[in-house]
This record gives C-alpha cells, structure tokens and sequence, in this order.
C-alpha cells in the first residue's frame, strides 16, 4: 500500500493585504474542514458506494467514466467523453485525453478495463459488485490507448448508469486485497491520514480538469450531532454532515432532500421472524408517522418503499403500513398459539450516528415491540461492526436480529436496489424467493414506461410475497455550512459530497487591505 504524499504551492498574498479570518480565525483560510458522522472504515475506491467510504472518495481521490447528475438523472462525461451501444450485448467508451493518476502515471484504457475487471469480476468482493451489477461477469477489450469496448452476458440497458459506479484506479492496484488508501484521477490526493484522528487530502497537482478552489480538505469525525453542529457555530468546521434539527445549528443548517430510506431488515430465516404472521406484526407495530413528526421533526416522509419518488420504479399509490398495535399482539398470539417461539430474543441492532436521533429511534421500536410481546435487545455498532450484519456473508450463529438500514438509491432506478436487497442472494439481502427473483430479473430487462410499470409492481407484491422490511422514513438531510462557504448541497450529498463544489463565499473573496 502506497501513502501519496501531495505537495501543492499556497496562494501569494499581496503586500500590505490580508484575506479575512488568515489570522484571527486561527486556521487556514485555504483548508477545508469537514466533521463527519464516523471515519470512514477505508478509501477503497470499489467500497464507494457505501456512504461512510463515498463521501470522501467518490469524485475527490478517484473519479468514474460517466457521472450522474444528482437532480436530473442524466449522465454525463467525466473520463469517457463519449459512449454507444455498438452491438446488444457490446457498450464502447472513449475516454479522456490527457488524464493523469496523481502519482504521475497516465490514465489509459487499460487502466480502465482493470478498475472494472477488479471491481466486478474479481474475488475481492466489492459492494459496488454487489450493489450494481449482481452476478454479472463483463467482457473487457482494449483496442487502443483510448477505447474501452464492455461486454455483458444479456443485453444491458442500464451498464453506462452502472458503469458510472465504478471508480479508476492504476493497473498496478493490489488484486490480492482491498486497499485502504488508493491512487486516483481525482482534483485530490490522499496527503495524510492520522487514524483515529482525522484525514487530510491536498490538491492533485496533475488533476486534468479546473482546480478545485481550496488547496486542501481536513477530515474529523464526531459520533455527536450537537458536536458537530457546535463545530459550525463556533468557527471550527466549515462543513458538518448529518445533524438533526435539534443540534443547534440554527441558520447554518440547511435541509436538503437527501436520497436514503430508513428501514428494518429482518433477519427472515431464522425463529420467530421465520415466520411472516411475526415479522406483520413487526410491521404494524412500527409508528412511523409518530417517529417522523416527534423526532425528525418533519425532516422526512414515512415510507411505504425503499425508494423515494424521482426513482424510477416508485410507486405512488402504495399506501403507509398502519399503524395498529391490537392487530400486532393479535398476529404474535397467533404464532405463539402454533408454537413460534415468540418470547426467543431478537435483537435490535443500530449503528452510531446513523442519521440523527438514531439512538431514540431504536428505543422507541424496542418499546413498540416490548408492547406487542416480543423479546427484543438493542446493540449499538459502530460502523465496521454493524456492516458484518448488513453485508453478506453474514456472521455465523448470530440469531434473530432486526438491523436499521439507511439505504440510498445513488443511480435512480430500482434495479440496484431491488438487486442488492430484494434478490434471495442479494449481498444486503436476508430472505427471498426463485419466484421473485424471476420477477426482479424480468422486469429489469424492460425499458422506458413498461420498467417503470414492472418495478412499480414489485413494490406493491413485496410486503405480500417476502416482508422482509418494515420501511420507515424517507429522510431529509440538513447540512452544517459555514458561511464562508458557499456550496448547496443536492440528492447524492449524503453518499458523495464533491470538494470541487464548495468555493469560498463572496465575502470571503474579497482580499482586506
């Protein structure tokens, strides 16, 4: 593993001027600072799209072929400039002149084809694998320096938006293991990370495109959201991830419709939960309107899917799960009459700092649950600990378990999401069927309106045929800003918070003599 240390020169001040908050502010006015939930558990690039990872690295240390814009779905070109269906089963890419790795090393179509190959043909057993292309094995050809040539088994409507996912790296990446710190095309490079501390990225010297307005971008991270809301009101942090609207951010919070869907993933093999009359029962006795109106305060929306409208396959006529706790206690006396073993303990796994008010969240359905006859115990993870349980393969012997996901459809269709937790085998799936995976695999191959349609429909056939989920917020984020930054965030800011966008505020521009 290679530590890239990044040099880049600082701005020269004219004489006799200086740039507001250089001196008194106590920091330096060409550094970003950042508090996040957690550290990120590793940069590797193939990782990116897990949210704790991808809003470092994601487009700030390695960049993909196509980006997506996050408000209107579009692709656009970032390292390919152009790209075309060349046959049914055959996607061609041209890409960039002129890019660079910020060790130096130029940037060509075979570094290209091995991202991709690493990342989904490869045993390393990347997220992006799971969560985008599934089971599928892609065909890659080079002809030349600057081509790319992609083939997939079936037809694939949707491989550019896939594509989009992958991060490059160096051919000379490890393929033997995951790498905690990569080399990437990136306006950033990895200058020093302090673990346990905080993370430092400077400017990519060689970066091929504008450079980003700030020479470098620091890192920490605090569990707490009043901490890091504190961070912002008191000049100590630039930008702050997550808070609620309790944290006393005040006006430098700004809410933002974020991506993610909260929800509870039930553990469905194994007793009590085995059995769909208990995981019903789990279902009617989650309040989610209750939760959302006391302690989100608004900032989001009860679900009814694991997807929010804007994805293509929503479905807006599926109504809420009621909310009855008589019916609840009803399905579980039910089960314990034929001998479910309903008093066994399940337990109620969260991860700290999740989303704000995480904590109360997970006593409140403990308490909901408790009210219904279950035997439930909350663990609290930190982030490595708790994606044991979200990603396949799971841990062995571990029990009943309902475990609060966050899930962020980052592509805008529902075949990532139905892949990745729908599927039987899905990498962050717990339960399912060879017939609905006949139907998921169906209704992907669709295009336009009859995709729409047929995704739609799994939504609504879902809860009936597999309930493995009790859905509960679609979320709304606010982000801590100073105002010395100007920055608005979109849809993806949760999953990947781009540094490139974030330039000093007008004010702050402005040289004081």
């Amino acid at each position: 593993m290679r530590r890239l240390l990044v040099i880049t020169g600082t701005a020269v001040l004219a004489a006799g001027c200086t740039v507001a908050n250089s001196g008194g502010g106590g920091y330096d006015p060409d550094t970003l600072r950042i508090v996040l939930q957690q550290e990120p558990p590793t940069l590797e690039p193939c990782e990116s799209s897990l949210t704790s990872t991808g809003i470092v690295v994601r487009s700030n240390i390695t960049e993909p072929l196509l980006e997506r814009d996050a408000t209107t779905g579009d692709l656009q070109p970032l390292l390919a400039t152009e790209w075309e269906q060349t046959a049914p089963t055959e996607w061609t890419f041209r890409l960039r002149d002129g890019v660079t790795f910020s060790d130096g090393a130029p940037f060509t179509s075979e570094d290209a084809a091995f991202s991709i190959d690493r990342a989904v043909n490869s045993d390393l057993q990347c997220n992006v694998d799971g969560y985008v292309f599934g089971d599928e094995k892609l065909a890659l050809q080079t002809p030349d320096a600057n081509t790319v040539v992609i083939g997939t088994t079936e037809p694939d409507p949707i491989l550019p938006l896939r594509i989009s996912f992958v991060e490059m790296v160096p051919r000379t990446t490890s393929v033997e293991a995951k790498v905690r710190e990569p080399i990437g095309t990136g306006p950033y490079a990895i200058e020093r990370w302090e673990y346990g501390q905080k993370l430092t990225l400077a400017r990519n010297a060689t970066y091929w495109g504008a450079a980003p307005a700030f020479g470098r971008a620091e890192y920490q991270w605090r569990s707490e959201g009043s901490v890091r809301a504190a961070m912002i009101t008191n000049d100590e942090a630039d930008i702050a991830v997550g808070l609620g609207p309790e944290d006393g951010a005040g006006d430098l919070g700004v809410p933002f419709q974020n991506n993610e869907t909260t929800a509870l993933r039930m553990q469905a093999t194994e007793p009590p939960l085995d059995d769909i009359r208990v995981r019903q029962a789990v279902n009617y006795a989650v309040n989610r309107t209750g939760i959302v109106k006391a302690l989100f305060r608004d900032l989001g929306e009860p679900a009814a899917q694991l997807i929010p409208s804007g994805v293509v396959g929503y479905n807006a006529e599926l109504p809420l799960w009621p909310h009855d706790l008589d019916k609840a206690k009803e399905l579980i006396a039910q089960a314990k009459a034929d001998g479910v073993p309903v008093d066994r303990e399940i337990r109620l796994i969260g991860r700290t700092a999740q989303f704000p008010k995480i904590t109360e969240t997970i006593e409140v359905l403990q308490s909901e649950f408790t009210e219904i006859g279950l035997n439930v115990k909350i663990e609290m993870m930190d982030t490595a600990s708790q994606l044991q349980y979200q990603l396949r393969p799971f841990p062995a012997n571990t029990g009943p378990y309902l475990l609060m996901i966050m899930h962020g459809n980052q592509a805008g269709d529902a075949a990532f999401t139905l892949d990745q937790y729908m599927l039987s085998d899905g990498p962050q799936a717990a339960y399912g069927t060879t017939e609905f995976d006949a139907k998921i695999r169906a209704a992907e191959a669709l295009t336009d309106e009859a995709r729409q349609e047929a995704f739609a429909e799994l939504f609504a056939e879902e809860p009936q045929e597999i309930m493995q989920m009790a859905y509960l917020a679609h979320m709304q984020g606010i982000l801590g800003k100073s105002p010395r930054i100007d920055y608005t965030p979109d849809p993806a800011t949760g999953d990947e918070m781009r540094l490139a966008a974030m330039t000093p505020a007008a004010s702050d521009r402005t040289d004081q003599s």
